[in-house]
């Protein structure tokens, strides 16, 4: 759709060739519900124009746009060939049964944006684990490994903070997560846990509020579409307006399938449809295909399948086929993991330096089921691949598909949708 109405009818100039505008993402991505929240477009717009709407919380024009075209090439329901800044599966020597590789690194040509094929199996890994943390949080997820790891690289000197999820300061909003940078240990830990919304977190790239040195380093923790956007980024240098992209050392990657409206999810199906006190919540999980919400006193408030709230996932994750977040430097989840542990997946050797700077603070052992994390990737590639070839249903239960595929695997029976640290 070329949206090009609004200038003719300001001033008449005939519009220049090879433009895209805001507007036109507007309404291939926003309007039509294809929206994933990750504020790829805010953070790559070199003029600032893009902003984030306080009541939508969607991405909005805040001033003038120049045409620029790099909102609609960078976002990942747009422009962006994110299957591109995957690295093949085979890099050196012979991959091993489950897909991993021996070799991938950040400089390869194959992580530039017009690079090669897509991996397959795990994609480039280096190594893979069963990880759990020594010493967690008790509100941390699953092994409570990149909390560990946040900590370690901070004590360390290696990062200046770590773009996480923290609980919203709003009263009116509970259990919600809003994109925070921690720069202290104890932020870190307070932000532990999960938070099933997407947080237009590449919004908050923009450093200038916080207390920070002057060539900032920094890690993010994000959905897989979130890493996409900064790899692109990273890979095809533009100046970017405020937002530094260029501060970011280290990407973690967070095994995803799904992310949910917070207004759909904590405070329709959960407050209202079902009478939840979300501030009496300590815990939200969703495990064996099922949605488990805790009170503080160990009382179990939902304990339902999760296709029951499949109404409230975005639309525009029915679309992403990076289960695993290859673009990143580390992946991590639980599937492929046991209770209390998480799977790692390293992929670069700037992963592989945080994961030993934080191995004093970690437990290890072999991954305990990769094929698991194999079987629902190509899974995952199958429903989006569906959901692209036909018409969005909304009644069509896409998460009792994924529940029933991921509880079919021995030692992977946790439902993988995002989780935090």
């Amino acid at each position: 759709m070329k949206a090009y109405r609004i200038r003719d009818e300001m001033n008449g100039v005939e519009e220049p060739p090879g433009k895209t505008w805001f507007w036109e993402l507007q309404a291939g991505v926003i309007d039509a519900d294809r929206c994933i929240q990750c504020g790829t477009c805010v953070a790559v717009c070199p003029s600032n124009s893009i902003g984030v709407d306080e009541d939508t919380e969607l991405p909005e024009l805040v001033k003038m746009c120049t045409g620029c075209s790099l909102c609609w090439d960078f976002c990942p329901r747009g422009g962006l060939r994110y299957e591109a800044l995957w690295p093949p599966a085979t890099l050196e020597g012979e991959g091993t049964t489950d897909g991993a590789i021996v070799r991938a690194d950040a400089s390869d040509n194959y992580w530039k944006i017009t690079g090669g094929p897509p991996g397959d199996g795990l994609g480039a890994v280096m190594d893979s684990y069963s990880v759990r943390a020594g010493a967690r949080p008790d509100h941390a997820q699953d092994g409570g490994v990149v909390t560990a790891l946040l900590i370690a690289a901070l004590a360390g000197g290696e990062i200046d903070g770590a773009l996480v999820t923290r609980p919203s300061d709003d009263p009116d909003e509970p259990w919600k997560g809003v994109a925070h940078l921690a720069t202290t240990a104890r932020e870190i830990i307070e932000a532990a846990g999960s938070y099933y919304n997407q947080t237009m977190a590449l919004a908050e790239l923009d450093l200038s509020k916080y207390d920070l040195p002057a060539k900032p380093r920094i890690a993010v923790v994000g959905t897989p579409c979130e890493i996409q956007g900064i790899r692109a980024m990273q890979s095809r240098r533009w100046p970017t307006g405020a937002h530094r992209i260029d501060a970011v050392v280290l990407t973690i990657a967070l095994l995803c399938t799904k992310s949910f409206d917070y207004q759909g999810l904590m405070l329709q199906l959960l407050r209202d449809d079902r009478g939840i006190d979300i501030e009496r919540v300590s815990k939200v999980d969703v495990i064996r295909g099922r949605m488990i919400v805790e009170y503080r006193d160990g009382e179990v408030a939902v304990d339902e399948p999760i296709k029951n709230f499949h109404g409230a996932a975005l639309k525009g994750c029915d679309e992403c086929a990076d289960f695993l977040g290859r673009s990143a430097d580390l992946s991590v989840g639980s599937v492929g993991a046991m209770d209390g542990w998480s799977s790692v997946l390293v992929r670069t050797e700037r992963g592989r330096r945080a994961l030993d700077n934080a191995r004093g603070r970690l437990d290890f052992r072999e991954l305990d089921n990769p094929e698991a994390l194999v079987k629902l990737d190509a899974f995952d590639k199958r429903i989006a691949f569906d959901s692209l070839r036909r018409p969005f249903d909304p009644d069509a239960p896409l998460f009792i598909d994924y529940a029933d595929h991921v509880s079919a695997y021995e030692g992977s029976d946790r439902a993988p949708v995002v989780a935090d640290h």
